[in-house]
């Protein structure tokens, strides 16, 4: 995570690119509440039957391609940025030197190449996580008390499973398209094939960054919520009528603006951290020719604690 900290902090201006992506992709779910609520108008039949207003529900295939449209947009922003993200670490990796600014050229060429070359494949993935998400969103909201509730549910639970993997799946092929540019398939079975042949799975299996990032952002989400009670309590942005009421509304928008911006700059932690094992293992010569000091550091750490791991 030190490694990560530093790449990034070395080319702070690709956390600017995430807080940009993250209000895209909130200005798309407002236009997609608003135009789901107008083909559900559209859509909907209603007539009145004995004295009665029935309403026809909203086609099954309009309602799985407006879940799609609506998953798929926002896998492709998620993973954009985890692709821009590897890119600039692997440029910082290998080309420090372009790689060392809060605008520097890693940056803009890893922009680059996530819109352009490699966002077919950002596509793709992002295509076969949305699939299963869509899928499931209709499965739970046709769950009730009826006979094929029991059904329902096992596929509910089965999507749920074929997501959990494609995204895990995805989180490292995606290393390998900002990195090198290769294809999704190709990235998917590169990243396998490394991990298996240098016995680093239970590395995979334990890493534990993004507990510790969920952590940081809760403490972080805390303390600002404190400060918007102490913001409400000694200005006038609350009448003294309110009392706690205004304290608590001040706690609550603390809260939530503190947990959204840090989870959006430690989400660019984590994609470096990612990229930084997938790297490690990848490419590690480079890694002690460009940054030794670091390298010494993360060899000496990971060996005590995997005394028994290939290193190259």
């Amino acid at each position: 995570m030190v490694t990560a900290i530093r790449a990034v902090k070395k080319n702070c201006g690709v956390v600017f690119f995430s807080y940009l992506s993250v209000a895209m992709a909130a200005g798309w779910t407002i236009l997609w509440i608003i135009a789901f609520a107008g083909v559900t108008e559209e859509t909907i039949d209603c007539a009145e039957i004995n004295g009665e207003i029935v309403c026809q529900e909203v086609n099954g295939g309009i309602y799985f391609a407006m879940l799609l449209s609506y998953f798929f947009t926002h896998q492709v922003i998620q993973n954009t940025i985890h692709v821009v993200i590897a890119g600039v670490v692997g440029t910082w990796w290998f080309a420090p030197d372009d790689a060392s600014s809060c605008c520097s050229a890693g940056i803009f060429g890893s922009i680059k190449r996530a819109l352009t070359t490699s966002f077919g494949s950002i596509c793709f993935g992002s295509l076969l996580v949305a699939v299963i998400q869509a899928l499931r969103t209709l499965a739970d909201n046709n769950r009730g008390d009826g006979e094929g509730n029991m059904l329902l549910c096992l596929v509910s639970c089965i999507l749920g499973c074929l997501e959990g993997m494609l995204e895990y799946f995805n989180k490292w092929a995606f290393i390998y398209v900002g990195v090198y540019g290769y294809g999704y398939i190709e990235a998917g079975e590169s990243v396998i094939h490394l991990f298996k042949n240098r016995g680093w799975e239970a590395v995979i299996a334990d890493n534990l960054v993004g507990s510790v990032l969920n952590i940081v952002s809760a403490i972080s989400g805390l303390l600002a919520g404190a400060v918007g009670v102490i913001l409400a309590t000694t200005t006038d942005w609350f009448d003294a009528n309110d009392g706690v009421d205004g304290r608590i509304t001040s706690f609550v928008l603390g809260l939530i603006i503190g947990l959204v911006l840090t989870s959006i700059a430690l989400s660019s932690i984590a994609s470096g951290v990612n990229a930084v094992i997938v790297l490690f293992a990848e490419a590690p010569a480079e890694f002690e020719q460009h940054h030794p000091e670091l390298s010494r550091k993360m060899r000496d750490t990971w060996q005590s604690c995997y005394p028994g791991i290939n290193i190259g």
